[in-house]
């Protein structure tokens, strides 16, 4: 399934989004998290600042993201991880309510409750959660519900490649070839799971061979390219649309930050990064853009300062909405959505 030109676009402009975003966050989360001057006794305190708790950035991933999420309609659903920002900016997740959520403000997602690894939109289809694999079964759920209502939706799960060592990947897999279910499993391979490296433990190369045990398709993407996960998503949103059940997608992406912002990242070998900038994703697609006649230097120069601006003004957004009270603390914990996921 070839990308047309205006598929090619909308990666691009939302890959520039999604990487000035997390950018963005990488500096504003450090914000009253260290003291003004490094003193004997004094750290690191992840409870304090513009955004509390931790935060996983997913730079370097957004091609698995916008690659699939480009087939994608806002009845289709997609089903997260704790690494989540790509896949939620592709799935149109309003990038102001979203930053307000993270920032913990009334004005958020789910009013400041949840935070950057809980965000929930209902509107467009949209949930991931903390907990390792967690999503893929929740991504069957909502095939299923699809299945069941003939109404041609379908859903995906995005995880890690940490997340397939899980049994509920397992159990998914296995359950969603048996009931043939409109999903996609889209697996990240970043190399490491926090700190441990694939080598280090998985048996097998490729979580994509496993997919000929439960009798579905397999595919791996070996390149962080866009178009190549366009192709390869493409072809399994539409088999799943088609009844034909659940393809599983293993695409190799590069995780730019730590496992979290303050990870010291004494795993990874020196000048590991570096290396894997050098292949950087969206300067991949940019150049074939340029190559193509479909973008110009000015134009990428125009296309960055677009995403700045829009990144600019949720971060404003974010900072100006209120804190909720504590009062509500115990409101909407258990109050159902009205339609949506």
């Amino acid at each position: 399934m070839q990308a047309t030109p205006e598929h090619k676009l909308w990666m691009y402009r939302r890959m520039l989004l999604i990487r000035d975003y997390e950018d963005t966050l990488a500096m504003v989360y450090f914000e009253g998290k260290l003291p003004p001057k490094i003193q004997k006794g004094l750290a690191f305190d992840i409870g304090a600042g513009t955004i509390p708790g931790e935060m996983h950035l997913s730079a370097g991933q957004e091609a698995a993201a916008v690659g699939t999420c480009v087939h994608l309609t806002q009845a289709d659903s997609v089903w997260g991880t704790h690494r989540s920002h790509h896949f939620a900016i592709a799935k149109d997740v309003p990038l102001d309510r979203m930053t307000a959520e993270i920032f913990g403000k009334v004005d958020g997602l789910s009013r400041g409750k949840g935070g950057h690894m809980h965000l929930y939109d209902a509107a467009h289809n949209y949930a991931c959660n903390g907990i390792v694999g967690a999503g893929i079964p929740h991504a069957c759920g909502a095939a299923l519900a699809a299945q069941m209502k003939g109404s041609g939706a379908v859903a995906v799960a995005e995880f890690g490649e940490g997340a397939a060592n899980e049994g509920a990947f397992h159990e998914s897999l296995n359950l969603a070839s048996l009931w043939r279910l409109p999903v996609v499993f889209v697996c990240q391979d970043n190399n490491y799971g926090i700190s441990v490296s694939k080598k280090a433990s998985t048996a097998i190369a490729s979580h994509a061979d496993r997919a000929a045990g439960y009798g579905i398709p397999g595919v791996k993407v070996t390149e962080n390219d866009a178009l190549a996960m366009h192709d390869a998503a493409g072809e399994a949103i539409a088999r799943a649309r088609r009844g034909e059940g659940p393809t599983l997608i293993e695409m190799k992406v590069d995780r730019y930050y730590g496992h979290f912002q303050g990870d010291p990242e004494g795993y990874r070998p020196k000048g590991e990064v570096r290396g894997l900038k050098a292949r950087d994703p969206i300067g991949l697609l940019e150049r074939h853009l340029i190559e193509q006649g479909l973008l110009d230097a000015d134009g990428a120069k125009a296309e960055r300062e677009t995403a700045k601006q829009q990144v600019a003004a949720a971060i404003a957004f974010a900072r100006a909405s209120a804190y909720p009270q504590a009062a509500e603390a115990y409101e909407q914990v258990f109050a159902a959505a009205a339609g949506g996921l």
